[in-house]
């Protein structure tokens, strides 16, 4: 399976990373797609967005706020939707070091759970280290399968990692 392109634009401040799009999002070629994700729901407390908005234009308002929206794998084999049956060895990383020389206004990286942040590690570990001024932060996951959290508690925590002021 092979995830999509970034939402970003403009001069993000912020770059939420996914590990890999879930089967209602590559259904839909949405990110965040399955309806009890709570990913949506939290950009637009955190940013305003209007939930009622099509894709297109919820992606421009992220935009707009300063965020991007990226998955660390670009493609994998995992059957399902689950993070932990994403088989290893199968796993191929976007280009980040591409990534952060074309947009150096990104100083924040979020993982939208660990199972993100573990394969950002495992893969690329380096570009922390070639990178000193980005801050790094693991999330909880907005996804369904993450139900020891409820959306408010998930919400607290993005507030306070991603808007400290």
């Amino acid at each position: 399976m092979s995830g999509f392109p970034p939402i970003i634009g403009g001069e993000p401040r912020i770059l939420i990373l996914g590990s890999m799009p879930g089967i209602k999002s590559l259904e839909a070629v949405e990110y965040y797609a399955h309806p009890q994700n709570a990913f949506w729901w939290i950009m637009a407390q955190l940013f305003e967005l209007d939930l009622r908005a099509d894709y297109p234009q919820r992606c421009q308002a992220l935009i707009r706020a300063g965020v991007a929206v990226w998955d660390v794998l670009h493609d994998c084999e995992r059957p399902g939707s689950l993070d932990s049956s994403i088989v290893r060895g199968t796993e191929q990383v976007n280009n980040f070091a591409s990534l952060f020389q074309a947009w150096p206004s990104i100083d924040v990286v979020g993982f939208n759970g660990q199972a993100a942040e573990k394969l950002f590690v495992r893969h690329c570990r380096s570009l922390s280290a070639q990178n000193p001024t980005l801050r790094f932060v693991t999330l909880p996951s907005t996804s369904p399968a993450n139900a020891r959290s409820s959306r408010d508690a998930k919400l607290a925590v993005w507030r306070s990692q991603l808007m400290p002021n």
